[in-house]
């Protein structure tokens, strides 16, 4: 192991992915607030594309900021020690070219470059089921493959979700329930665009299983057990963590957030009408102050194991991650969905300390050099 200085500061970069228009992709806002956040705590630090990124040179062409012009420069810059990577689309990350760059970039003798690729929700479950700790935060899931297999989970569970593998902002997310007292008692609500649900109800299986092969097309699917949660004012919430390194290579929480659903909505995902608000403030209500104190704490570690078992598994380096928990009527804590690209958060004291963490994080990585 090749250990360096603890005083000497690593050169970071941004990885994304080029776009001819527009020089690179991704969300510019974000980028600049990480520039900015390493230029205050004295970071080299620059976005950097795939394409530009040269493994064998020693100085790369990248893009920083000028708050001045209000634009983007390119420049010439050193070869980055620690890589964020922060490609948008897992559309981008599956090309050839880039998952064979970022994997010359792991197998580098002297570039560290954590968070290699996006999950998949189908794995994340299959990861988490191995561990003893971590197996009874998972909802009962499996692939959608047959109608005889949906309909066997539906009538233990009476509600399911279906959700993409590989979704993103509730998108392509359905419910189906059943009720057997109705003439037509299955019952699938699609999640429309804006404020419009669709709801198909039929008597017969195959309708139903052919009206699902619709809307899903080719894409994986998986399905899940409905999992009764926790409501304010008659409408769901779930709760959003951000979970990070530190300058000592451990997780911490860095964030908690809750998002409640919109009215009418199946999710509580804010593109599909969901609010950001106070987890405290929505599960008061519901579990009174003390029992909320305890489960804001349950939480918080159920995250740190989550985030645990989830880097151990993929055996990457994994230096962030968001994940959404549930909290159901009962008190009890579920895993739904963990992202290897967080969003960032709202609220200002949250965002300072996630974007200082990637800083510190990358800093510890270039101590320890690598094995």
């Amino acid at each position: 192991m090749n250990q360096v200085s603890g005083d000497q500061k690593p050169v970071v970069a941004v990885l994304t992915i080029e776009d001819k228009a527009e020089q690179f992709r991704g969300n510019r806002a974000n980028f600049r607030d990480i520039l900015r956040t390493g230029r205050e705590l004295d970071f080299p630090v620059y976005v950097l594309t795939v394409k530009d990124l040269k493994l064998s040179a020693n100085r790369v062409k990248g893009y920083a900021y000028s708050p001045e012009e209000k634009e983007w420069k390119r420049q010439w810059f050193p070869l980055p020690q620690v890589i964020y990577n922060r490609i948008p689309q897992r559309e981008d990350e599956k090309r050839p070219s880039v998952r064979k760059k970022i994997a010359a970039c792991l197998k580098h003798a002297n570039i560290h470059l954590f968070n290699p690729f996006f999950f998949n929700k189908w794995v994340l479950f299959d990861w988490l089921k191995k561990n003893h700790s971590t197996r009874t935060l998972v909802p009962r899931t499996r692939r959608l493959r047959s109608p005889q297999s949906l309909e066997e989970m539906l009538l233990q569970y009476r509600s399911l979700y279906l959700k993409p593998e590989s979704g993103k902002a509730g998108k392509g997310i359905m419910l189906l329930q059943i009720d057997e007292s109705e003439t037509k008692p299955y019952r699938l609500t699609i999640q429309g665009v804006k404020q419009r649900n669709i709801v198909y109800r039929t008597g017969k299986l195959t309708l139903l299983w052919k009206r699902i092969k619709r809307e899903t097309e080719k894409t994986p699917y998986i399905v899940q057990q409905g999992i009764e949660l926790a409501s304010y004012n008659g409408r769901q919430f779930d709760i959003r963590t951000l979970v990070q390194k530190n300058g000592k290579g451990t997780w911490l929480v860095t964030g908690i957030g809750a998002r409640l659903a919109g009215y009418h909505r199946i999710t509580t995902h804010v593109p599909q009408g969901g609010s950001v608000e106070d987890p405290e403030k929505l599960l008061i209500p519901s579990f009174g102050q003390e029992t909320t104190g305890y489960l804001m704490n349950r939480l918080k570690s159920s995250a740190v194991l989550i985030a645990k078992q989830i880097e151990k598994a993929s055996r990457n380096q994994l230096g962030e991650m968001s994940m959404d928990l549930g909290i159901d009527t009962e008190g009890k804590i579920w895993f739904f969905e963990a992202n290897a690209k967080p969003m960032k958060f709202d609220e200002p004291h949250i965002r300072k300390k996630s974007l200082e963490r990637v800083f510190q994080y990358s800093h510890y990585l270039y101590r320890q050099g690598k094995l």
